[in-house]
């Protein structure tokens, strides 16, 4: 009757309003799964522009401007013909040849950039690396010669100390200024044979290997990478130890060697540092 009708709309009314309520949360599911969705793709691409060497976000801002560079050096040429290109510079936005590393501390890019050395304010690259041996090598063998001829006179000192102690206040002012003068004079050169000498041994093993600091830090990577697809890394610019060493000095015989090496020279080292044989 009219209650059993009233109960029958009032139950389908019912079912279209589940149904409505059902479809509007479906709606609103696929809405926020949407967002969520581009929300997690703009926090991906942000931060693969941000994943770089890169200081700030602002510099990452510029990365379309590096790859448009990127595209045009490449497309239409720039660099100059017979010079490789491995890669820009996001620094400078130049060609970045092959051994090529941008120093933070310079602002510039250099050829077969080793390190930046506090001690010679400069970057030890292409053009000076045999220069920076040079005079590690020398100093070390200048320590090593005050140490050996001042160990005589350190050595009567302290055993004169021990053996025989003067009584206090009988030294003159030369006496104690000589004393602590062979003392400081000893410990220092010999710290720094041992300082210097480890240096320059580590410097001589990577020019042996053929290989600057950088690039031992980046062939152990390789090494690593490549070694998990069970493939052997070699160093395209290792040439052999005699050849290494050659083409950091610059000489090519014994002759050239006593003249280019051993005694004062401003000769450049072989190649330009861009093209590599």
């Amino acid at each position: 009757s009219a209650s059993g009708a009233m109960t029958k709309l009032g139950s389908n009314d019912l079912v279209i309003l589940v149904l409505k309520m059902r479809t509007i949360w479906f709606r609103c599911s696929i809405s926020c799964a949407k967002i969520k969705q581009w929300f997690q793709y703009m926090r991906l691409c942000y931060k693969s522009l941000t994943y770089n060497s890169f200081d700030s976000t602002v510099e990452s801002a510029f990365e379309p401007i590096f790859c448009i560079v990127d595209f045009s050096v490449r497309w239409f040429g720039v660099q100059p013909p017979g010079v490789p290109l491995t890669s820009l510079c996001k620094r400078c936005i130049l060609p970045k040849p092959p051994r090529t590393h941008h120093c933070s501390v310079c602002k510039n890019c250099r050829l077969k950039m080793d390190h930046h050395c506090p001690w010679i304010n400069n970057c030890v690259g292409h053009f000076n690396h045999r220069y920076f041996m040079s005079f590690c090598i020398f100093m070390v063998m200048g320590t090593i010669y005050v140490s050996l001829s001042s160990w005589v006179l350190f050595n009567d000192y302290e055993e004169t100390k021990i053996r025989h102690p003067s009584p206090p206040n009988t030294c003159t002012g030369k006496d104690r200024s000589y004393n602590s003068s062979v003392v400081y004079l000893w410990i220092l050169c010999s710290a720094v044979t041992v300082a210097l000498g480890l240096l320059t041994l580590w410097h001589m093993l990577l020019i042996c290997r053929g290989e600057t600091s950088i690039e031992k830090l980046i062939n152990e990577k390789d090494t690593i990478r490549l070694r998990k697809r069970n493939v052997k890394f070699v160093n395209p610019y290792h040439f052999g130890i005699v050849e290494n060493w050659k083409m950091l000095l610059g000489f090519s015989n014994w002759k050239s060697f006593l003249r280019k090496v051993v005694l004062p020279s401003t000769h450049l080292p072989d190649g330009d540092g861009i093209v590599w044989k």
